[in-house]
């Protein structure tokens, strides 16, 4: 599947409605570029994830993650990379509320719930809920999703270098990098 350029600008104008209203301010070439990864399944609602990249070079990367409400970015993990230890990232959650899975003791009456269809390829239930003002920092090559609340949620990502192309989805139909079909 792939999503239109009409859709994307949608989910590009949503996002940054809610980046407004959060008080995070966007450059106009930042409004326009915003990212919108909805992972190859034609689910954008439920499984997807919009982006704004900040910087991302060989040390180092800042991005906003949002979130529509209960959208998930789907389970995956970042892996070495030629030598090179996986990203390894903290989330500090700005606006909303986000779910955040990712391995050791499952959690008893997690609040997420994976995408209805794609449950078998979610494996890892231990919860970190983030409010604004709380962060968690995943270690590389750790598997993780996280899921937005009831409102929806932003994110800001800091991490070590971001090689998207080279994470590892749980989800064999997982396509992390936009196709964008023309009307």
């Amino acid at each position: 599947m792939t999503i239109t350029r009409h859709q994307t600008q949608q989910a590009q104008e949503r996002a940054a409605h809610m980046l407004s209203r959060a008080g995070i301010v966007l450059t106009p070439a930042e409004r326009e570029n915003i990212e919108v990864a909805e992972f190859g399944l034609g689910e954008l609602e439920k499984t997807g994830l919009e982006l704004v990249t900040y910087i991302n070079t060989e040390r180092y990367c800042a991005k906003e993650l949002i979130l529509f409400p209960r959208q998930t970015c789907p389970e995956h993990r970042h892996p070495d990379v030629a030598g090179s230890a996986g990203k390894m990232e903290t989330f500090r959650c700005r606006w909303g509320r986000v779910w955040l899975y990712v391995e050791g003791q499952a959690t008893a009456g997690f609040s997420g719930q994976p995408p209805a269809g794609s449950e078998a390829y979610y494996t890892v239930f231990h919860e970190i809920t983030l409010n604004p003002g709380e962060q968690y920092t995943i270690p590389s090559n750790t598997l993780h999703w996280f899921q937005a609340g009831d409102e929806g949620a932003i994110v800001s990502e800091f991490s070590s270098t971001s090689r998207d192309e080279s994470d590892y989805f749980t989800d064999p139909r997982i396509r992390r990098l936009p196709e964008i079909a023309e009307e």
